[in-house]
């Protein structure tokens, strides 16, 4: 696996402005109190959702409701609070799943995509992938699947492939990928 020089490598317009920020790397300390109230409270409630101090607190929270049975007589009133808690609970557990998919997902992607910018062979055009169609990604996808029959015919098992080598053209009713055509 041979990796691209940082000389050789010159990264699309699109990209350059945006490295002149300063870009939190890994193992720097990133000052977590610049970011607004909002990322700092939801990174924090999504830290404690994931807690054994959080799943206790619901264990607790159930037994008290369960044992305060007796108490109101197993009456409406007394399911009605433990169905509205939860309601609220798994309403507000959503948004915060997803968005800790999302900033996941994007993670991944970043890491993937630094992956494929320093790979070289690699096809820089598919650094973002996530951001074509369906459509587009099915093409990819058959062309990917072309790459790994043309592999296995192949004499050299060890030979490197990339969706940037010719092969078949496509028929004329596939759309061009990301405004490229691809073989």
């Amino acid at each position: 696996m041979k990796r691209k020089s940082h000389s050789a490598r010159r990264p699309p317009a699109r990209y350059r402005q945006e490295q002149e920020t300063e870009v939190p790397v890994s193992g720097v300390n990133v000052d977590e109190a610049n970011y607004p109230f909002t990322e700092r409270f939801a990174h924090a409630m999504t830290r404690f959702a994931g807690s054994t101090a959080a799943f206790i607190t619901a264990l607790l929270c159930i037994v008290a409701w369960a044992v305060s049975g007796p108490l109101f007589g197993y009456g409406e009133n007394w399911q009605l609070v433990i169905n509205t808690g939860t309601t609220i609970i798994t309403f507000l557990m959503v948004f915060l799943i997803q968005r800790t998919q999302n900033k996941d997902s994007l993670a991944v992607h970043l890491k993937l995509n630094e992956l494929v910018a320093a790979l070289e062979g690699a096809s820089n055009r598919l650094v973002t992938a996530e951001d074509l169609s369906e459509d587009e990604l099915e093409i990819l996808r058959r062309n990917y699947r072309r790459l790994t029959r043309d592999a296995q015919t192949e004499q050299d098992a060890g030979r490197a492939h990339s969706i940037d080598e010719q092969g078949p053209q496509r028929s004329s009713d596939e759309p061009a990928v990301g405004g490229h055509r691809i073989a």
